[in-house]
Formats: structure tokens, C-alpha cells, sequence
């Protein structure tokens, strides 16, 4: 359930549980306590009155017994006048040995004849329909015995006070839990959002180092921490930048250089290599200037894909587009522009020509990239986005690019939220292509980026 994958909602879910287990507990110690007392303290009283009652009957006339014995007699308590002893021939316990002796006290009188008493062994819940125990004493002038039988009365229900102080204990527990829920899943969102933040490239927001001894040595760690990892990466930016504008200078006098070589062979030769130095330098200036910058609006994906085919077709390259209808998404134009671009690319130059589509999945715009070439084997499809990777060898002869357009292709569907994804396209059981998938959350990558709300500093707070 989705209602219990929370933090808040499972802490607070365990501690009414909890709770609600101890309570319940505590409220069936006390009850069977409470019954044992009332049991006894009913027994008591039971024996007190049949006590007295004996004790009435004994004294008056003989004639006057079956009637008093009959108006005497009750729901809880039945008397009867046998002729003959009702259980003879057996030996009390200790317990039925104590209700004698009560019986004799309540009756404060010894010239009474020997009373036998019998306790009746239960064998489930009680009810009005289980005696309790049968007492039989001799009339004193051996006119035979007067019996009684004591019906227990149902089990009364748990005392309403402690019910209701077991749901108010439930209650404010509760109550409890989910505030202090709340102080632990709040600076744990502001985290997770920060680390996003730092993990898509950008300046993560500063935490505020207040709270508990925990949450206040985290946020501090945290912010240490991305403050090294943002001077890391722009450090690396800068020194991208700087190689790549260095290294222009020089290829630029080897070009003007090569150009003076009488040798054909050896010429041309030499302006390939410059051309694929040439690309790699643009390439790595590329990478350099990917960071964040461009602010994200809305925008039509699949007028931007097709804008990007046209401009490749009119490059006399073989790509064909076939997309229909609108796709809106909040995204940064030219990065995904660069991203779809790198993709078609590959697929013309490995693959031999481009398909592109766009597929609109569960939350997903998806956009296929689809060629004709050799595919990528299965155990290195993950190892051609490592930057400077080319697999020439394994998809086509020709030389390929400078091995950082996928890097930057899955750098930038990352960065709003997506992924790159490569499948090698069976037929019979045969790779007869590659399709690259440039995979875009709709709604997903609103929330989860610029647009996203700001986590405010009072999640750390005390």
C-alpha cells in the first residue's frame, strides 16, 4: 500500500501498534486480576448466604420448609430438601474444606449437622447455566438435607475506564509518534532533495546546521561535502575548457603546416588525423560547457525532434521521421536538442541510416532511434557511455566520432530526469540493428527539478 511507504506513515503505523498490543496486554492482565477478585469476593457472599438461609430454614417447622426452600430459591441461588445424602461417598478438597468452614461461620451456631460441599470443575466460558459449587447439611433432627446450588453470573464486561484510557493512551501515542515522524522524515526530504540537487549537477542548497545532535551533524557533513564535490566539478569544467582552447592553437598552425606537404598521401593522411583531433577538441568543449545554465521551459518535443531531423536531412543524411501529434514537456531546448542529435548521428554513422519516432509511454515520452548496422554486443552495452569509448571495431570499419556523444547524450537525459536506454534489435534470433531510446519523464521531471518546490530551511529546526 502506498498509504505505508513512508517514514512518517510506517513510524507512526509500528508505535500505535504497538501501543494499541501493550494496551491490550495490560488491559487482560487487569481484567483477569479483577476477575479472580470478584470471583472470590462472590464465592464469599454466595457462602454468607446460604449461610443465613440455612440457618432460617433449620429453625422453622418442618411443614413451613418446602415452601420457604421454593420462595428462597433464585436465579443464582436453587434450594432444595433431599431425603437422601446428594454426593455420598466423597472426600472433600482443601478449597470445598474452606467453604465448610465459612459455611459454619456464617452460621454462628454448632449444633448443626456436618456440611459437605462440592465444587463443580468448569469446562468453558461462564454463563447462568454452570453452578459454581453445591453445599448439602443434615437437618438436625435427621428429617433429611437441605441443599443448595450457587450459579455463577455471567463475566461482566471490561470496566468501560480502562477501555477508554487504553484508546486515549492509543490515541496521544499516536499523536506523539507522528510528531516526531515528522521531525525526522522532513530534514531527511530536504537531504534528498539537496542530494539530488548535487548528483544533477547543480549548486545544492545550504542546510541549516540546527536541530538535534544528528540532523545537525548531517546537514553539516552534507554541506561540506557538496561544497567539495562543486568545486570539484568545476574545476574539472575549467581545466576541459582550458585543454580544449589550448589545443586549438597548435592544431591550427599543423593544419596551415600540412598544408605545405608535397606528398599526397602523406598530406591527407595527416588532415584526417587533424580532422579527428579537431573533433575531439570540440568535443571535449562540449562536455565542458554541459554544465546547468539554460533555464527549462515549456516546449513542443516532438517539433524539436523533427526540427533537429530536418536540419540532418538537409545535410543530405539519410534520416527518416515519423512523428505525430503534440508533446509538451518543461525541458532545457538545446540540451535535449544535443542529446537527440548525438543519437541520430551514431545511428547514420555506425548504423547506416536513422529511423527516428517518438512513443508516448506511462509518464514517459520516449524517442526511438532506430538503424540497420551490426548492433553492440550485449556485455558492452554499458561500456560504450564511458567517455573517449568507440566500438568501430565492433559496429562498422569506418573511424567513428570522438567517443563522448553518448556520455553527453545520457549526462543530459539524467540531468531532467530521463536515461539512455540501447537495445539490439532480433529478428529470428538475429541483430539486425540498434535502437537508441531517449527516455523523458512528462510530469516527473516538473517536480523533480527547477520547478520543483524548495525545501525550507524549517525542516531542520528544532
Amino acid at each position: 500500500m502506498r498509504a505505508f511507504q513512508t517514514l512518517r506513515s510506517q513510524f507512526v503505523a509500528v508505535v500505535a501498534a504497538a501501543v494499541i498490543l501493550s494496551n491490550l496486554s495490560v488491559v487482560a492482565i487487569l481484567e483477569i486480576g479483577r476477575e479472580g477478585d470478584l470471583q472470590t469476593a462472590r464465592i464469599t457472599a454466595a457462602v454468607d448466604r446460604i449461610a443465613a438461609v440455612f440457618r432460617y430454614v433449620m429453625t422453622i417447622p418442618q411443614e413451613q420448609r418446602e415452601p420457604a426452600v421454593a420462595a428462597l430459591s433464585g436465579n443464582l441461588f436453587h434450594y432444595s430438601i433431599q431425603s437422601s445424602p446428594p454426593f455420598p461417598g466423597t472426600s472433600m478438597t482443601a478449597e470445598e474444606q474452606q467453604l465448610v468452614s465459612d459455611l459454619y461461620a456464617g452460621e454462628r451456631s454448632g449444633r448443626f449437622g456436618p456440611a459437605r460441599v462440592r465444587l463443580i470443575e468448569e469446562t468453558g466460558p461462564l454463563n447462568n447455566d454452570e453452578t459454581a459449587f453445591e453445599i448439602a447439611q443434615p437437618f438436625p433432627n435427621g428429617d433429611g438435607w437441605l441443599t443448595a446450588q450457587f450459579t455463577r453470573p455471567p463475566a461482566p464486561s471490561p470496566a468501560p475506564a480502562i477501555s477508554i484510557a487504553a484508546l486515549l493512551g492509543t490515541i496521544l501515542t499516536g499523536a506523539a509518534a507522528a510528531w516526531l515522524a515528522g521531525r525526522v522524515s522532513r530534514p531527511l526530504s530536504a537531504l534528498a532533495y539537496a542530494a539530488d540537487e548535487v548528483a544533477r549537477g547543480r549548486i545544492a542548497p545550504r542546510l541549516p546546521d540546527t536541530g538535534p545532535d544528528d540532523i545537525r551533524h548531517a546537514a553539516k557533513a552534507f554541506n561540506e561535502m557538496s561544497d567539495r564535490v562543486t568545486r570539484t566539478l568545476e574545476s574539472h569544467r575549467q581545466l576541459l575548457s582550458a585543454v580544449g582552447h589550448d589545443l586549438r592553437t597548435p592544431l591550427a598552425a599543423m593544419r596551415i603546416t600540412a598544408e605545405f606537404v608535397e606528398d599526397p598521401e602523406v598530406r591527407d593522411r595527416l588532415t584526417r588525423n587533424l580532422d579527428e583531433l579537431q573533433a575531439m577538441t570540440e568535443a571535449v568543449l562540449s562536455a565542458a560547457r554541459s554544465g546547468p545554465g539554460e533555464e527549462k521551459r515549456r516546449v513542443d518535443l516532438a517539433a524539436l525532434i523533427e526540427s533537429v531531423c530536418d536540419d540532418l536531412v538537409e545535410m543530405n543524411l539519410p534520416v527518416n521521421v515519423n512523428i505525430e501529434g503534440l508533446a509538451p514537456l518543461n525541458c532545457r531546448p538545446n540540451e535535449i536538442r544535443r542529446a537527440a542529435r548525438n543519437l541520430i548521428e551514431n545511428a547514420v554513422r555506425y548504423g547506416g541510416c536513422a529511423r527516428v519516432s517518438l512513443e508516448r509511454g506511462d509518464g514517459l515520452f520516449i524517442v526511438n532511434v532506430d538503424d540497420d548496422g551490426p548492433g553492440i554486443p550485449a556485455n558492452r552495452l554499458d561500456e560504450v557511455f564511458e567517455p573517449f569509448v568507440r566500438l568501430e571495431a565492433s559496429r562498422n570499419n569506418a573511424t567513428g566520432g570522438s567517443g563522448l556523444g553518448l556520455t553527453l547524450a545520457r549526462s543530459i537525459a539524467r540531468e531532467h530526469g530521463g536515461e539512455i536506454v540501447l537495445l539490439n534489435r532480433m529478428t529470428e534470433g538475429q541483430i539486425t540493428g540498434l535502437r537508441a531510446q531517449l527516455r523523458l519523464p512528462r510530469e516527473q521531471s516538473r517536480s523533480r527539478t527547477d520547478t520543483a518546490a524548495p525545501v525550507p530551511a524549517e525542516a531542520f529546526a528544532t
